[in-house]
Parts: structure tokens; C-alpha cells; sequence
């Protein structure tokens, strides 16, 4: 593997670590730390499940040697879903600041079936009202949906940057020959 194609392979790389590692943290908060996903916070995850395997195809393409246009054109597509992300980050935020109104339809999840009345009351009983309008934790004054907005503004430049950046000159040194 030539150098051209070690160095395509970062930005995917970084990518997927960076992504990895805050779709992991919001898995952890809700299994480990009890934290209930609101709707909103639900539909923030779809981006990563959309981006993150569009960088593994750069990556993989990189690997395998791909031309540098195939893994630049696949990070601006994955570049392009993270900016949806930040869009949908900064909605959730500004619901929880109240700057603008939240969803009207955000707040309870599914119910399970219902067999008969006694089905139904054990299930009200146990439904848990999660509002995509109140935060449920804050770190340095972000909430999650702040924080998700911090971490999709870094895959953005990460990607955008592994789409934009200047091909590397080709090598000006004279190959040897073979005597």
C-alpha cells in the first residue's frame, strides 16, 4: 500500500473513531446510567447508524486501493449526514432552552399489546414520560443533545476535511533503475 493510500485512509478512520465513541457513550448512559432516550435523542443516533458505515466503506475503499475520489466522495456523503446531525442536535438544544417550541408528539414511548383492560393499567402504570423539552443531565452546560452537536461539528471537519484536502504531490524522486 502506497503512501497516497495510507494517507486517504485517516480521515475515514477518525471518523469512525470519533463517531464510535459518542454513539457508545449515549448506549452507555441509557444502559449503564438508566438514562431514557427522549424521541428526539432517538432520531439523533440515525445519522450514525447512516454515517458511521459510510465511513467504514471509505475506509475499506482506501484499503483496498480505491481511486482517492471514491473514499472523498464517500466521506462528503457521510460529511453531509453528520451536518443533518448538528441540525437536529441544535433543535433538540434549543427545545430544551426553551428558545423555540419542541415536537408536540415528543414524549411518551410505545406501548406494548393490549389484551384486555388489566393489560392496559399495568402498562400506564409503567410507562415513563420522557419530554425532549427537559434536560436530563448538563456537563459544562451542555445536555446530551448539546454535546451530540459538539461531536457531529467535529465529524463534519473531519470529513469535510478528508473530502477537500489537497491530493498529495506525486513523488518527485526518480525511481531507480534496475542495472
Amino acid at each position: 500500500m502506497d503512501a497516497t493510500h495510507r494517507r486517504e485512509m485517516l480521515a475515514p478512520a477518525i471518523v469512525l473513531v470519533v463517531g464510535g465513541s459518542a454513539l457508545a457513550t449515549a448506549w452507555g448512559f441509557q444502559l449503564i446510567g438508566g438514562f431514557i432516550p427522549c424521541e428526539l435523542c432517538l432520531q439523533q443516533r440515525v445519522p450514525y447508524y447512516i454515517g458511521l458505515p459510510i465511513a467504514l466503506a471509505a475506509l475499506l475503499a482506501a484499503v483496498a486501493g480505491a481511486k482517492p475520489t471514491a473514499v472523498r466522495m464517500l466521506m462528503m456523503v457521510a460529511g453531509l449526514i453528520f451536518v443533518f446531525n448538528v441540525y437536529l442536535g441544535v433543535y433538540h438544544a434549543g427545545a430544551e432552552w426553551a428558545w423555540w417550541p419542541g415536537p408536540a408528539d415528543c414524549g411518551a414511548g410505545g406501548a406494548g399489546p393490549v389484551g384486555d383492560v388489566n393489560d392496559l393499567l399495568g402498562q400506564l402504570d409503567s410507562i415513563r414520560i420522557v419530554s425532549c423539552t427537559d434536560a436530563t443531565w448538563r456537563f459544562l452546560g451542555l445536555s446530551f443533545a448539546g454535546w451530540n452537536v459538539v461531536a457531529s461539528l467535529v465529524l463534519v471537519a473531519v470529513a469535510f476535511w478528508g473530502a477537500f484536502r489537497r491530493l498529495a504531490e506525486p513523488s518527485t524522486v526518480p525511481a531507480r533503475s534496475e542495472a
